[in-house]
């Protein structure tokens, strides 16, 4: 048999080449699409934005949406109560697949991750039995972040989660496709649980502080053991803290930002949240680029011009107007826009508020950030170490209980008493409102069925200091609270 030509051999050797190429190229664009192409969000108005917009988030540290959306119904048992994700104080609007703060982003396959409006979308009820009133930007005083972070952890870590059960869960509610069952079965849920285990091991050091409980969570902490790469077993520090709402922001601009004032720079702040969030994540030497900077910057308008809203209930007018007097004496130079100290770095000696929140930020982890994304558009340079927390504005304070940094004085009422006499032991997360001692309600059946424990004992968790407006008579304080009601 007469063998093939030099020539002939040449141009099989070749065809064979190209058709291997164009299968790789096949497979490699297959994996792409399926695996890591972005699709942009579309929103109609910026609150919707807000609400659902993606942060960057979803690559590194997001959860497939189909595994995400079983979880509830597979380890139920790792949930405070019934309604999923809802039990933990996450707010489900009606028709919409996840709660408020909630992105999902295809990145190859739906995925989703938490954005700002998680920690900032406040509700509130006039009383127990009408539907909840949600207000963007406002604090979130009932989610339970870090039994979320806990939740998935615990599943992630459960022998139940196999590829057979998980895509058992999601075949009861989507049919896949078979090259989809395939990417789950075989990348998607095997690396999804090995995520979730490795996010309990990164957030182990939770362990051995205080929990955050509702409305609360520990901002830095994570930030300095992870991105900043800071040794937890060095560093005992707890940084729990409560929501600031984030309203207004358009008018503080060149004020001290954050409980301590680490950052006076607004875009900076939202940058370096998103990257709380897990928009970047450490990659070698360099941060990854998965920052959204021109999304960030459309959620950095929004709240410039966000304003809290009314007080809900009648107000004293002629009382207010007395209350007004009193505020302008004893308060507006560090509490109205404009005032001389409104958005400056009280000296903890003179404030004397629990000091745990300050020592979690150190000088270091201000020089790191510093550092971080030194060679990238967003640079940071404002990061700093003070010492003692910022006197803010009080728009919305009626919305801004519970009050002080931690959360450890439930109504404007407490606020006015010598600590000594402030509420020692209450329920936080219960979202109806206390006309009466302006603030939410904290005792009761339902405070305690709903709310967290909180204790003044525990540390971080103490309410002394701010001795401001104490030494008033009784007549005085109900004025002052009044006029608080009108801001």
């Amino acid at each position: 048999m007469k063998r093939p030509s030099k020539a002939r051999r040449r141009r099989i050797l070749l065809g064979g080449l190209v058709v291997i190429v164009v299968l790789v190229g096949v497979v490699a664009f297959g994996a792409w699409y399926k695996l890591f192409r972005e699709v942009p969000q579309q929103f109609d108005t910026p609150a919707e934005d807000f609400k659902y917009g993606s942060i960057g988030n979803e690559t590194a540290e997001g959860v497939p949406f189909l595994i995400w959306t079983v979880l509830p119904e597979m380890f139920p048992e790792y949930l405070p109560g019934a309604g999923g994700y809802q039990s933990l104080g996450f707010v489900q609007e009606k028709g919409r697949e996840t709660p408020i703060g909630f992105s999902k982003k295809t990145v190859g396959f739906p995925r989703i991750g938490f954005n700002c409006a998680a920690c900032h979308s406040g509700t509130f009820r006039t009383e127990p039995e009408p539907a909840r009133q949600t207000v963007l930007t406002a604090p979130s005083t009932r989610a339970d972040f870090q039994r979320y972070a806990r939740f998935l952890a615990a599943a992630g870590a459960d022998r139940r989660f196999t590829e057979d059960n998980v895509l058992r869960a999601i075949e009861r509610r989507v049919d896949l496709s078979w090259l989809d069952r395939a990417l789950y079965r075989y990348i998607i849920i095997p690396r999804t649980r090995d995520g979730l285990r490795e996010q309990q091991r990164r957030l182990a050091w939770m362990n051995s502080r205080p929990d955050w409980g509702r409305g609360r969570i520990d901002p830095f902490n994570p930030v300095k053991f992870h991105q900043l790469r800071l040794d937890p077993a060095k560093d005992r520090t707890i940084g729990n803290s409560d929501m600031e709402p984030l309203w207004q922001m358009g008018k503080k601009s060149g004020y001290s930002l954050h409980w301590d004032g680490l950052n006076d720079n607004l875009t900076e702040v939202v940058l370096t949240g998103a990257i709380g969030d897990g928009a970047t994540s450490l990659t070698g030497e360099a941060p990854s680029k998965s920052l959204p900077v021109d999304d960030l910057k459309r959620i950095e308008e929004f709240i410039k011009q966000a304003r809290p809203p009314e007080y809900p209930f009648p107000i004293d007018r002629r009382l207010a107007a007395s209350g007004e007097r009193t505020f302008q004496s004893r308060c507006a130079s560090c509490h109205e826009f404009g005032g001389k100290r409104t958005g400056t770095v009280i000296p903890l000696e003179e404030v004397g508020t629990d000091r745990n929140r300050l020592d979690m930020w150190t000088r270091e982890a201000a020089d790191r950030y510093n550092e971080y994304a030194r060679e990238y558009p967003f640079n940071f340079t404002r990061f700093v170490k003070t010492n003692g927390y910022v006197s803010v504005p009080l728009d919305g304070v009626w919305l801004r209980a519970p009050y002080l940094h931690n959360g450890s004085v439930p109504t404007l009422e407490d606020l006015l008493e010598p600590p000594g006499d402030r509420a020692k032991h209450f329920y936080r997360g219960y979202d109806v409102y206390d006309r009466k001692r302006t603030g939410f309600i904290h005792q009761g059946a339902e405070a305690r069925r709903l709310g967290f424990e909180y204790d003044v004992r525990v540390p971080a968790n103490g309410n002394g200091g701010h001795r401001y407006g104490t030494d008033l008579p009784a007549g005085e304080k109900r004025a002052l609270i009044e006029y608080l009601k009108t801001r």
